[in-house]
């Protein structure tokens, strides 16, 4: 171990010596190249000084290309051969060109002559130089390979050899017990004071090479020390412990003396390490983080003083990883400390807090990103941490835990916004925080329909916050917050309409969870009413006008199960027939959608008028299909059990007009929108089969409703079944109201449904002669033709002989009008088919 110290010792000192060999090397190269770059300089203004006063045949040699102007005539005329040869010799001339030819182009004797001329020249686009290899650097520095060898390389290989002789020396006489044990333990402390004084000399000219310097020394006390305890055993642990401390103090105070941040540096990764160094592996904690607690305020004391921001980060990641590192093992112990934890952990995070806040209240600048991810990152570790120790410890304080540190984080940003007005970014990232801390406390602490509420609040408060500080995080905050809270109210739908407690009628916890989570989908809606700007986060962007758009379509569906799931589970609890019961959950379902019509077409806009046109369809179908059956289920049951009340027949009108106002919007707004399959003649044919069948169906319903009474116990009596199934009464009971049923409904399809189709017919006729509508008009015909049809075919055999007489009577008058009316307008008709022949021949 010793050798191996002392050969460390030498390398370094080796290594420094070749660091400023090396650096004075580079110094001496780049005085060299200015120098040659003066000296051409020089040349080159001589050059310049001489060209216009000799009238000499070099002007005129194309290196240079200058040709003279009329200007300067006389200047630059060239002379006659004969005056320069006797002037100036041609082999004086050579030798100068030959002195002040450059390596380079000469833009500098271009620019000399630039001014004299009236035109101006362009400065030459030089370009770049590419990047030179590894080799061609070293070949650059070292442009003699020889010289490197000789005076660079061997003195190192040299010095190396001769360290490892010495290394090997020592360990030699350590091995034979020449040097005990106390000895080498001052050797390592003499080297690291001679190391220590060798960084004394050089501060003052060579500060960063004198701060490497004292790292080493300060490394070799902390090796030495630690050897010492746990090798040769010179001292106990406190004895250790103790002499560490002021290694740590002293090297702390060598940096604010150097005024150096490495060795600030060194000095928190050295008084993090002692622990280690000292540790016999039977720990007291308490110990140990009061010991870091007090290294963590002297060091950040001293970053306070310098503004040193690395060291801040540096101390944050140490601490945070051994408080992890421990709590994690002492929370798989036996006997784990949850109280001394918390504690702890508090300490730490409070520290980290001011840290970063009285930095900043001391600079009033902004939050840089590293403070602000040290105080958003801090505060979850801790509550991380927290949330940790009391699940085994009091797990009924978690939710106060996450209200408390929700708090706090309220408390800093009042702190730092209205005391000091400083950064609104970190206050609004404490806000921020808060906001999350009571979102996570509600679903911990309560149970039920109040996170829902809280999380529906917190969506629409983050949106605002984000609108205020132009932080995109709290706006992708609100929607994940949004979504959370949709799944919640899904939840609390399924529990509370399913579960075995009555619920009063509106005023209940979920109906009103569901108004305030639809009341907090349209305040986003209307927060986003004036943004257009795209935002993005994370490579994820957010379109403020598509996601108002989705918010609304969001809305209006919670908006419209909020009232369903009400209405069901009212109707269902106070109406004891199935069959009236869902009548209501009907009506509710036809009036919001009548009402969603209205506003869709209120819009006028493409999507609007679409949406409205399918809605209006898909509640015909199905009024037409479905809901339209339950009135006769509803009179079915009533005519069997012998009492009950006609709900779904009374509530039918109102679904009866809703549905009629859906066919008027239907064809308002059909020509608006671009559907082909509207304006075919199929879709004719098809909207009168609805007329009739819903028309048919209503007479159907009026006439069971107006025929049919309650069976009765005489009328079980008199049944010719009674003595068989007087065991099984209620089967008896629906098998006599199906009879009565059955026969009323064959007296209205054979008496009732030809008088309605005639009268369909009569209406249809002359509303497609009064609107044009030929295809209309073939419908009228077609249904008249099929009504005559099964008169004759169907309704004549086994009819009574008043009805025969009514149908025929009723009938033949509606067809005798018909014809009539058809006698009266036919010049409407004919003029309407010529329009028709000339449009088709133009």
């Amino acid at each position: 171990m010793e050798g191996f110290l002392l050969a460390a010792l030498f390398c370094f000192l080796i290594y420094i010596f070749n660091t400023i060999k090396g650096r004075f090397n580079n110094l001496e190269n780049d005085i060299q190249k200015l120098s040659k770059k003066i000296d051409l300089l020089k040349t080159i203004e001589k050059t310049s000084e001489t060209i216009p006063v000799a009238p000499i045949p070099v002007v005129k040699k194309e290196e240079f290309k200058i040709e003279p102007e009329q200007s300067n005539q006389n200047t630059f005329e060239p002379a006659q051969p004969e005056i320069v040869k006797d002037t100036i010799p041609v082999p004086i001339l050579k030798e100068e060109v030959q002195e002040i030819k450059p390596e380079k182009p000469l833009f500098p004797i271009e620019l000399q002559v630039a001014p004299t001329r009236e035109e101006k020249i362009q400065k030459p686009i030089i370009p770049a130089e590419p990047e030179k290899s590894f080799w061609e650097n070293f070949k650059e520095k070292n442009p003699d390979l020889e010289k490197f060898i000789g005076e660079n390389l061997i003195n190192k290989i040299g010095v190396l050899i001769l360290v490892l002789g010495i290394s090997y020396f020592v360990k030699y006489a350590i091995d034979k017990d020449w040097i005990n044990e106390p000895a080498r333990v001052g050797i390592g402390v003499l080297c690291g004071a001679l190391v220590m004084g060798i960084a004394h000399k050089l501060r003052k000219n060579y500060a960063a090479f004198s701060s490497v310097i004292v790292a080493g020394a300060i490394a070799i006390f902390y090796f030495t020390i630690g050897i010492a305890f746990h090798d040769y055993h010179l001292f106990n642990q406190t004895v250790a412990f103790s002499i560490m401390v002021i290694i740590t103090a002293f090297s702390a105070l060598i940096s604010l003396s150097y005024d150096r941040i490495e060795l600030a540096v060194l000095s928190l990764i050295g008084g993090f390490a002692v622990p280690f160094m000292v540790s016999t592996g039977e720990g007291n904690y308490v110990v140990l983080f009061t010991y870091i607690i007090i290294l963590n305020v002297g060091i950040l004391g001293i970053a306070y003083y310098k503004k040193w921001n690395l060291v801040n980060i540096l101390t944050y990641l140490f601490t945070v990883l051994l408080y992890a590192a421990w709590l994690t093992k002492d929370l798989s112990s036996d006997k784990p400390h949850y109280f001394g934890a918390l504690v702890f952990g508090f300490i730490f995070y409070f520290i980290f807090i001011l840290m970063n806040l009285i930095n900043n209240i001391r600079s009033k600048g902004e939050f840089s990103k590293t403070q602000l991810t040290i105080l958003a990152s801090n505060t979850f570790l801790f509550y991380g941490a927290g949330m940790a120790i009391l699940a085994n410890y009091h797990p009924e304080l978690k939710g106060l835990f996450t209200t408390i540190l929700a708090l706090l984080n309220l408390i800093y940003a009042w702190f730092l916004y209205k005391k000091f007005d400083l950064d609104q970014k970190a206050a609004y990232l404490l806000i921020g925080l808060t906001l999350t801390f009571i979102t996570l406390a509600i679903p911990i602490q309560f149970e039920g329909n109040y996170i829902t509420l809280f999380w529906a609040a917190e969506a629409v408060l983050l949106l605002w916050l984000s609108q205020k500080s132009k932080i995109n995080s709290y706006r992708f905050g609100s929607i994940i917050v949004h979504i959370l809270m949709i799944f919640s109210l899904i939840m609390d739908w399924n529990k509370y309409y399913n579960g075995a407690s009555p619920l009063s009628i509106i005023i209940n916890p979920i109906f009103i969870t569901g108004v305030f989570a639809t009341g907090s989908l349209f305040a986003i809606w209307y927060l986003l009413r004036n943004e257009t700007e795209n935002s993005t986060i994370f490579d994820i962007s957010f379109n403020p006008g598509k996601y108002r758009r989705i918010v609304l379509e969001v809305g209006f569906v919670i908006a419209y199960f909020t009232g369903l799931l009400e209405v069901i589970y009212q109707s269902n609890h106070s109406i004891e027939s199935i069959y009236s019961a869902i009548a209501l959950p009907i009506l509710y379902h036809l009036i919001f959608s009548a009402l969603f019509t209205s506003y869709l077409i209120k819009r006028k806009t493409e999507t609007g008028y679409q949406g409205a046109l399918l809605l209006a369809i898909a509640n015909i179908v199905l009024f037409t299909f479905w809901f339209s059956n339950y009135p006769f289920l509803e009179h079915k049951d009533i005519i069997s059990s012998g009492n009950g009340k006609s709900i779904a027949f009374y509530l039918h009108y109102i679904s009866l007009i809703i549905t009629i106002y859906f066919g008027y919007q239907l064809f308002q707004i059909y020509k608006k929108v671009d559907f082909t399959f509207l304006r075919s003649r199929y879709f004719m044919w098809i909207a009168a089969f609805f007329v009739i069948y819903i028309a048919s169906s209503e007479v159907m319903l009026h006439g069971l409703v107006f025929m049919n009474s309650p069976v009765t116990v005489q009328d079980i009596q008199t049944s010719p079944m009674y003595a068989s199934y007087k065991s099984n009464l209620p089967y008896l009971r629906d098998f006599i109201a199906d009879d009565y049923i059955g026969l009323a409904r064959t007296k209205i399809i054979k008496t009732g449904f030809p008088i309605l189709w005639g009268i369909l017919a009569f209406v249809f006729l002359i509303t497609g002669i009064k609107k044009q509508l030929k295809s209309l008009r073939i419908i009228a015909l077609s249904l008249l033709g099929l009504t005559i049809l099964k008169l004759f075919l169907y309704d004549i055999s086994n009819i009574s002989e008043t009805g025969k007489i009514i149908s025929f009577i009723l009938l033949g008058i509606l067809i005798l009008i018909i014809s009539f009316v058809y006698q009266k307008i036919k010049v409407l008709v004919i003029d309407e088919n010529k329009t028709e022949q000339n449009n088709e021949t133009k």
